[in-house]
């Protein structure tokens, strides 16, 4: 296609230059007789001998002179009714002149392309004025042989440039082909358009999330999935992923360097699992290939299993501790002393009723009462004491939000919290402290512990993914359980925030709305 394109341009210039120059050379042809004619007749030779009794005999052998050494076809002087005195034909002297001569009649130079005895030529005519009277005519011809052959003189060169240029775009023609053919590795057009197609639907139709970021760090392309795994907001082809809005941790395994697997990232509304793959082109960097995966529901089930497996823990521990004080009650009794058998045996079971009793009676919710159960256990295996405060009142009525936002806020923020409470044992008793209770008409939760607290120059930054209460916080930190715990309350309209406790730790404050009845 390119060689046909490249062959109809030069045929087209040089159809061009031809027929330029043939004007040229047709207009140069009708200057030239001008010139000649105008030059014979204001001749004085030519005026007398018009004026005299035989104006062919002195005419005709001057204006053949002329005609040699001009080059021109013909030259024809005439008397006003067109007779000739000369002719280079002698044997047609005396007959009329064919052509148009009324403009010089009236005393004007003219051209024209005629045919006449000698065949078509371009010819000029001028009047021969004597005392102010036009008396004769000079016409002047070039044959339209003379004329083409000088046209033929000057084509070779045009010919030349046009041969030279249709062989260097023949080959440059066939550089880009190969440089093409070498870009797209052999694949045909057609290839290449169904390939994109099959590309095309491929991408949007993958249910996990794909961005391809370039080396420069702009979004070269994505899927719908990505679009609104990431909520992107329109068409962001071309945007640097600095500008997408993005948490910065977010933004920068994007632009990983290298390759990143299986990374976990909290935003606003979602927990993603991102894939980082940078991709290399003979030797050079071509940009990232990012998949993200929505692991929210999977994540709230891990929260679910997770205190499925503690409670479990606690069951196996509370078994174990039982049996201990079996074997105990067992070997009091067999030494003669039941009643020191039997008030161990009630002393245990008065301080597991009476947790289970305080539980139940503040909360009848059985998810929330069964995580503040287990929490209990678990923190009371650890060393530390849950106290579920005297103000603590939910029926299951009263709260109308599902039991997997209530296990991923309040069981991250009371796991915490023994975190925390257990860094500060050697300084005062490790205590974290629970309190859930209905007020105008929204859900507030209050984790209290005793730890090292919470820097306040941290502020809401404590809930984005990499921040902890833990040692070891900061950009490099767990983080995850808050991060979880941040989401989820703005996901159901609510607040949360961080200030210090009563017991010298951190005092984490959540209030959720509750749905109308």
């Amino acid at each position: 296609m390119q060689l046909a394109v490249v062959i109809v341009l030069v045929l087209g210039g040089a159809t061009l230059t031809y027929l330029d120059a043939a004007a040229d050379v047709e207009q140069e042809a009708a200057e030239e007789a001008v010139s000649v004619a105008v030059t014979l007749a204001d001749s004085s030779d030519v005026r007398e001998a018009v004026m005299s009794s035989d104006p062919s005999s002195r005419l005709q052998p001057f204006a053949e002179r002329v005609r040699a050494d001009t080059g021109v076809g013909f030259i024809t002087i005439m008397d006003r009714d067109r007779t000739r005195y000369t002719h280079p034909d002698p044997e047609r002297i005396g007959e009329p002149f064919i052509g148009n001569i009324e403009p010089a009649l009236r005393g004007h130079t003219f051209t024209e392309t005629y045919t006449g005895t000698l065949g078509p030529s371009v010819r000029a005519v001028a009047p021969v004025a004597v005392d102010g009277e036009v008396s004769a005519l000079v016409a002047v011809g070039i044959t339209m042989d003379t004329i083409s052959t000088e046209l033929a003189q000057r084509m070779p060169p045009v010919l030349g440039v046009a041969a030279g240029v249709l062989l260097v775009g023949a080959a440059g023609s066939v550089a880009v082909s190969n440089r093409l053919r070498v870009q797209t590795r052999g694949v045909a057009p057609e290839e290449l358009s169904r390939m994109f197609d099959y590309y095309e639907a491929i991408l949007h139709s993958v249910r996990e999330g794909l961005v391809l970021v370039d080396r420069d760090g702009r979004v070269g392309l994505y899927n719908d999935a990505a679009a609104d795994l990431l909520e992107l907001p329109g068409d962001v082809r071309g945007t640097a992923v600095s500008e997408l809005g993005l948490a910065d941790a977010l933004a920068r395994t994007l632009t990983a360097e290298g390759p990143v697997k299986d990374e976990l990232h909290v935003t606003e509304t979602r927990v993603l699992l991102v894939n980082t793959v940078p991709v290399w082109s003979r030797g050079r960097a071509m940009g990232n290939v990012v998949t993200l995966r929505d692991h929210t529901e999977l994540q709230s089930l891990t929260g679910e299993l997770d205190t499925v497996r503690g409670f479990a823990e606690s069951l196996r521990a509370q078994a174990h501790e039982s049996a201990n004080r079996l074997h105990a009650v067992v070997s009091l009794v067999e030494l003669g002393r039941p009643e020191q058998a039997v008030a161990l045996a009630t002393a245990e079971l008065h301080t597991a009723q009476e947790l289970t009793d305080r539980v139940l009676g503040a909360v009848s919710e059985p998810v929330l009462a069964a995580l503040l159960l287990g929490k209990s256990s678990e923190a009371a295996e650890r060393g530390v004491e849950l106290v579920v405060t005297d103000d603590t009142v939910l029926d299951d009525t009263s709260s109308a939000i599902d039991s997997r936002d209530l296990i991923t806020v309040l069981g991250n923020l009371v796991d915490n919290a023994v975190d925390a409470a257990i860094e500060t044992a050697a300084e005062r008793a490790p205590t974290v402290r629970v309190t859930v209770r209905v007020e105008d008409g929204a859900l507030v939760a209050r984790v209290a512990d005793s730890g090292p607290g919470v820097d306040p120059e941290v502020g809401s930054r404590i809930f984005r993914r990499g921040w902890s209460t833990k040692s070891g916080g900061g950009n490099t930190g767990r983080g995850l359980g808050l991060a979880l715990v941040g989401q989820t309350v703005r996901r159901l309209g609510g607040t949360v925030t961080v200030a210090d406790s009563e017991d010298g730790g951190a005092a984490f404050a959540v209030r959720i709305p509750l749905p109308a009845a």
